[in-house]
């Protein structure tokens, strides 16, 4: 069946109806709270009725309850804003924490740059560059006392933001390094107070009192899960979204995105005759309020199943806000060209890309499963008027209303999910192709391999490797358009080959994914927004740093230490994807 009949099943009116009902019977949907408990029900039973085995799991994690607060000025004038605590901030004192106030811009390393925060409260820009958690990471490893968000918006916006601050990836283990747990209060102000104060740091004038009011405790939460199986193969798509929210409607946030996965079940759900490929459905909890404990949690519990048969991760989240004209997908460079294909057939707005890290519910790189995750954006000039509000300026606020969800939008959206899905789920030999990746390792490497003060890493010869991966990564490429051509001509006897390339191609995903995405690798997680993750192979992001170091100092042999080991993890990674492909392409 053409995917034509698939995307003219979705229904952006049942999408309507479900975050109808959400919006109005089921606010504020908390991970830990009552109304964290019946969002779950009420999934679990959307998706029986659209005949998907479902059932709901339950498990403790370490949710956060933030309230407001005020922030009170001291000086240049004394004068009170309002204020809401981040989640996972700690709680002050009833006197609050007192201090001086640094402006950091965006908050990323570089912007501390000549400027002294320790024992000083850190005011920044509330922006995804880096994450917020990354912010206050890096505030408190620089010694401030305190972080102060200004929210994004227009400029006379008054809502207060939520969102959390903790670093570490799910619930925390008993190896989690301090600096992946909160240490020093968080709140966050509106734009308009915020650009207020802005003016008075950058005077050099502001002092502050921050009051934070919140509560972190373990508590039961609950994830949803829909199970839709093929016919003949245990290989499934997983599709993943979070179905916690902070308070309110939080209707984009993620109402409409969960309504899109109900609605994407019932339609292949009909279909599940036809599928070479199954699905797999989670409805994450403990989203923001754990640090995404409930997709970690799943990747755990769920790990010989998703390693050996996952073979892509799709997460809805926050699909057709008001106000967006262009598309934006991010993914694993594997992916780009498939999902590209489709959405210039489908689509008639400017279409953007860029490469998936690790921030949102992306708990499956350590698995190496290739992620995407597709949604409508905002130009640059709507995005500049509002400092970067790349979910609406209504993001993590009460104002996440129902009005903030174009349904008219609303059906491309369901119809370039579904067009992604029937194809992952359909196709005999998987759409991907490795010879970017390849290539991207590469130049990596090189440009590394000739920084001078690298020497002792010994990085040419992993270049090399790159190289010759690349090379079978192009001839594992034609074999694969060859095949699925083949297949296209009705040459249905050559089973045995497509299942061996594709094989191959979740080996290459589970080898290098964990290599092109993470610093900590297959069986840990990096905290979340992790600055090294701005560059290609994150673990290797430190070799800059050594090259600046003085020699023969404690310093340098300690990170010369550990840089040696990543290339090593590097090396074998790339031996072992060459390894696979030979393999593959050699018996085809």
């Amino acid at each position: 069946m053409p995917d034509s009949d698939i995307i003219h099943a979705v229904s952006a009116d049942n999408v309507r109806a479900y975050v109808e009902y959400v919006c109005e019977h089921i606010p504020s949907r908390l991970a830990g709270s009552e109304n964290g408990a019946r969002i779950a029900q009420y999934n679990k039973e959307a998706l029986q009725r659209a005949g998907v085995d479902a059932w709901v799991d339950e498990f403790p994690a370490l949710v956060s309850f933030p309230h407001p607060c005020t922030l009170q000025v001291l000086a240049p004038r004394s004068v009170s804003f309002a204020a809401h605590t981040s989640g996972h901030s700690v709680p002050t004192p009833p006197e609050g924490v007192q201090g001086e106030v640094v402006f950091v811009g965006a908050g990323h390393e570089s912007q501390y740059e000549g400027k002294d925060v320790a024992g000083k409260i850190v005011l920044c820009e509330m922006s995804y560059s880096p994450a917020r958690m990354e912010k206050q990471r890096i505030a408190t490893l620089r010694g401030a006392v305190g972080v102060i968000f200004i929210n994004w918006g227009y400029e006379d916006s008054d809502a207060l933001p939520y969102g959390s601050v903790k670093p570490a990836w799910g619930n925390p283990t008993p190896d989690v390094k301090p600096d992946e747990m909160v240490s020093i209060p968080c709140v966050g102000v509106s734009r308009r107070d915020g650009l207020q104060l802005k003016s008075w740091a950058e005077a050099g004038a502001l002092r502050v009192t921050v009051e934070a009011k919140v509560e972190n405790e373990w508590r039961p939460v609950q994830l949803t899960t829909g199970r839709i199986d093929a016919p003949d193969s245990e290989d499934f798509v997983l599709v993943g979204g979070h179905q916690d929210s902070w308070p309110g409607p939080a209707a984009t946030d993620n109402a409409a995105g969960n309504a899109c996965m109900v609605e994407l079940a019932r339609v292949f759900a009909s279909r599940r005759g036809e599928l070479r490929r199954g699905l797999q459905f989670g409805f994450w909890p403990a989203h923001e309020t754990g640090t995404m404990a409930g997709s970690a949690w799943f990747a755990d519990r769920n790990w010989d199943r998703l390693r050996a048969h996952a073979v892509a991760y799709l997460l809805i989240d926050q699909p057709a806000c008001t106000g967006t004209t262009r598309w934006l997908t991010m993914s694993n460079l594997e992916m780009r060209e498939f999902h590209q294909a489709i959405e210039r057939r489908l689509l008639s707005v400017p279409c953007d890309w860029k490469p998936q890290k690790k921030g949102g519910d992306a708990s499956f790189f350590g698995l190496g499963v290739p992620m995407f995750y597709g949604m409508a954006g905002f130009t640059h000039e709507e995005l500049k008027a509002t400092a970067d509000a790349n979910m609406g300026w209504w993001h993590h606020s009460p104002e996440c209303t129902i009005d903030k969800v174009d349904f008219a939008w609303m059906q491309s959206h369901l119809q370039v999910y579904a067009a992604w899905l029937w194809e992952l789920c359909t196709t005999p030999i998987l759409p991907f192709d490795f010879t970017a990746v390849a290539r991207q390792f590469a130049g990596r490497l090189e440009e590394l391999r000739d920084m001078r003060g690298l020497e002792a890493l010994d990085l040419a010869p992993v270049a090399s490797r790159a190289r010759v991966f690349e090379e079978w990564a192009v001839r594992l490429n034609g074999e694969v358009r060859r095949q699925r051509e083949r297949f296209r001509e009705g040459n249905q006897e050559d089973e045995r080959i497509a299942a061996r390339l594709n094989d191959c191609q979740k080996r290459l995903s589970n080898i290098l994914i964990p290599i092109q995405s993470t610093v900590k690798g297959v069986y840990g997680h990096d905290p979340y927004g992790y600055t090294p993750q701005l560059t290609p192979i994150p673990c290797l992001y430190e070799t800059r740093k050594l090259a600046d170091l003085k020699e023969d100092t404690e310093e340098r042999w300690m990170l010369e230490t550990e840089l040696r080991r990543q290339r090593n993890r590097v090396a074998d990674a790339l031996a072992e994807a060459v390894m696979a492909v030979r393999t593959a392409v050699d018996s085809a």
